[in-house]
């Protein structure tokens, strides 16, 4: 949204790049998880078997499978937290017709989500919050900028050509 936003006013083309976002970053945060988890745990089970005895293999993968990570959770947890992420500009930005106010609300609603998110992540992993919050809101307005200022700097003319 930030990208078009850089070089398209119009609150279509903003809502509509923040609706393409949010299913291509869901899409591709899922089934990255779920490659990367798979090949988890393909290496741990791998590994598992090569430690034991032929004798128990059977017995112990059954009981030590549960402790191993889960492709399927793990792709849901991903698509879930994304959608929701990408729920916040799309949200913030839908009801406002005025380009700035857009863009200003846009980023305080994300920023605000960032530290939210920052928040819940350190305290389920029981880790410093504040760094966390600030890791989560640097991060994405790196990534906003550099989104914002690369599109800019590229220029609208590939928008323009309708």
């Amino acid at each position: 949204m930030m990208g078009v936003g850089a070089v398209k006013k119009d609150e279509r083309a903003m809502l509509l790049a923040g609706f393409a976002g949010l299913v291509a970053g869901t899409c591709g945060m899922a089934i990255g998880e779920f490659v990367a988890v798979c090949t988890q745990y393909e290496v741990e089970v791998g590994q598992m078997k090569r430690e034991m005895n032929n004798e128990e293999k059977d017995l112990e993968m059954g009981m030590e499978k549960r402790g191993l990570p889960n492709p399927l959770q793990a792709t849901l947890a991903s698509a879930v937290s994304f959608s929701i992420g990408a729920l916040v500009p799309l949200l913030s930005a839908a009801f406002i017709e005025n380009y700035r106010t857009r863009v200003i609300v846009v980023v305080a609603m994300v920023s605000l989500a960032l530290v939210v998110f920052g928040r819940v992540v350190a305290q389920l992993g029981k880790t410093h919050k504040m760094k966390s919050c600030v890791r989560f809101l640097l991060g994405g307005w790196i990534a906003m900028a550099i989104t914002f200022g690369l599109t800019k700097l590229l220029g609208a003319k590939a928008l323009d050509k309708e």
